[in-house]
């Protein structure tokens, strides 16, 4: 598998786009605005999205997307995310007063795209990769994913704070070689990450205490005009393992 970081960034600016990542050429991971970056006929091969919540850093450039490449395909596009997250969709944006009901355009026998929820710790096997939805810890319903090759995995965290369960299913992960996890906020604004159920480096490294596996570890999500501040906290407050910033269009294959 191929993992393109399209956006990883906790806001926008400049150069930065929220996050997206794409798998191959026809699977994505959420839709934020780093999903401009990919030309019409990119857009039109993607099949599958999987959405970790329902936040619009998450899903902003999904209803445009959808609208641009919808005539293109002869099949619907494939929304997966918890049952939850799916009807927030369905009930604020796809309602016909956000944004049209694509399930239903150019007609509910052949709509441009459909929704399919995954229960928890549920595994999606497209062409021999196994994408599992994972516990996260978030003000809204959320997931991450574990991203299976084959041969090695991957897995995001999704925005999520303090979060035992996670470790329970990512420690178990025999073949893992990379875990992208998110850093939204520096510490001094500690309480702010509290409050949204986000990290920030010192819970960050309390949560890096759990994990037991030998893997690369990726900084994700950190916020526009803290990153050096917050990637200089992560290196004094982590020893092991060493976490690097993730970068946009950073191609990462296992």
């Amino acid at each position: 598998m191929k993992l393109r970081v399209l956006g990883c960034s906790g806001g926008i600016g400049g150069n930065l786009r929220t996050t997206s990542f794409l798998i191959d050429q026809d699977v994505l991971i959420d839709a934020g605005t780093g999903l401009g970056e990919l030309g019409l006929n990119e857009l039109a091969m993607i099949d599958h999205i999987f959405i970790t919540h329902s936040h619009a850093d998450h899903i902003a450039c999904l209803p445009l997307m959808i609208d641009s490449i919808g005539f293109m395909r002869d099949h619907p596009l494939t929304i997966y995310g918890c049952e939850e997250t799916l009807d927030i969709l369905m009930k604020h944006l796809f309602n016909w007063k956000l944004w049209p009901d694509f399930t239903e355009i150019p007609n509910s026998q052949q709509p441009y795209m459909r929704f399919q929820s995954i229960a928890l710790g549920e595994a999606v096997v497209l062409k021999g990769r196994k994408i599992t939805s994972l516990p996260a810890n978030h003000v809204v319903p959320a997931v991450g994913y574990h991203l299976d090759s084959g041969e090695a995995s991957l897995v995001f965290t999704g925005d999520t704070t303090t979060n035992d369960e996670l470790w329970k299913k990512v420690n178990k992960i025999t073949n893992l070689r990379y875990l992208i996890i998110e850093t939204a906020f520096s510490n001094s604004e500690k309480n702010l990450a509290v409050l949204s159920k986000h990290l920030c480096p010192s819970l960050l490294a309390e949560e890096l205490a759990k994990f037991k596996l030998d893997a690369e570890v990726f900084i994700t999500h950190l916020k526009p005009g803290e990153m050096e501040l917050t990637m200089q906290e992560v290196e004094e407050c982590v020893r092991e393992p060493r976490p690097k910033m993730l970068l946009n269009n950073q191609v990462i294959e296992f």
